[in-house]
């Protein structure tokens, strides 16, 4: 039922060899950071996609549980325990947050639940600036150790101390994180966070929990945030407000947004596109943030799917076009 084409996935075999090759073709060592970052971002956005794309809830506190999973591992590590014990732990912290928050305000609708995440996620970004015996206030925490080294029987140990290191650990996490939610969303409980967008009064009439159906989400979505922001805190050695400030989570709506919902490989495409766009533009100044202003505008008024589902709907046209092609050349034959 949900067989890709091949040609499909001879794509996605191709995009993978270059990611896993990409460390040998990016000699620039600081876009090579901005490339492990997307990683991260990718793996936060597609957790958002979860509860935005599939589910419809729209959440704006995604940078503050973002946020919390950076806080969590800086905390745990500068303690002494250790990175494979933090990153979990932390990832938990932000999904029973995740449950706390959402147990009350899931049960509203429409904007109420965004005006409220928003507010969360306010309020997360002014405690990490002033709570600063535990989070170092506005100055952050810095200093935190690599994760630490794995061993191999007969062949050694993998270790995190290069940029390369953690770009090969961000990636195994993102491709983790993608084939955990290829099994969620198109199974049958996936196909309920469907229903759910796209008439919750529907999805209660015929049986569906959309309460629970929505809580899972907006709980999952949260947990895979925790873990890209411990990865994020790993990688940068510091954290501060800024990891969870709502800035981020309009980041992450942004590369949704752009890159498309409800869709895997739109908030890989996002997370990956925007920044690096971005980056290459710094020779505009603030006149960047014009053009990147009117980019967004055009892909939400003629790619409303973005640019994935945008690229989708091209495709499903070419192939009719071509099947009607075929189909009036052989009446024409006979």
């Amino acid at each position: 039922m949900f067989t890709k084409p091949i040609h499909t996935k001879l794509l996605y075999l191709v995009i993978l060899a270059a990611a896993l090759l990409l460390p040998w073709y990016v000699p620039d060592a600081y876009i090579f950071q901005i490339v492990t970052m997307s990683v991260i971002f990718a793996i936060s956005t597609s957790g958002m996609n979860l509860i935005l794309g599939y589910t419809g809830q729209v959440t704006l506190a995604h940078g503050a549980f973002f946020g919390i999973g950076a806080y969590g591992v800086a905390i745990m590590t500068k303690a002494g325990i250790s990175f494979w014990l933090a990153l979990p732990a932390s990832a938990l912290i932000s999904a029973f947050i995740g449950l706390l928050i959402g147990l009350p305000t899931l049960r509203t609708r429409g904007a109420y639940f965004a005006i409220v995440t928003l507010c969360f996620g306010v309020i997360v970004w002014i405690v990490s600036g002033n709570w600063i015996e535990l989070t170092g206030g506005h100055n952050g925490i810095f200093g935190i150790p690599r994760p630490s080294a794995i061993p191999v029987p007969f062949f050694g140990e993998i270790t995190f101390f290069t940029q390369t290191g953690m770009y090969y650990l961000s990636l195994a996490f993102l491709l983790i994180v993608l084939f955990a939610l290829h099994r969620l969303v198109y199974s049958v409980f996936g196909l309920t966070f469907m229903a759910v967008r796209n008439n919750e009064p529907l999805a209660d009439s015929v049986g569906i929990n959309t309460f629970t159906t929505k809580l899972v989400s907006f709980v999952a979505g949260n947990f895979i945030a925790g873990i890209a922001g411990g990865l994020y805190a790993a990688i940068i050695g510091a954290v501060s407000p800024t990891a969870a400030g709502y800035m981020m989570t309009f980041n992450f709506l942004i590369f949704v947004i752009l890159g498309g919902m409800a869709t895997l490989s739109g908030p890989v495409v996002g997370a990956f596109a925007i920044p690096i766009i971005m980056e290459f533009m710094q020779f505009l100044e603030d006149f960047r943030m014009l053009i990147f202003g009117a980019l967004l505008i055009l892909v939400i008024i003629y790619f409303p799917m973005g640019l994935v589902g945008g690229l989708r709907r091209l495709n499903e046209k070419v192939v009719a076009w071509r099947q009607r092609k075929t189909t009036e050349s052989g009446h024409a034959s006979s």
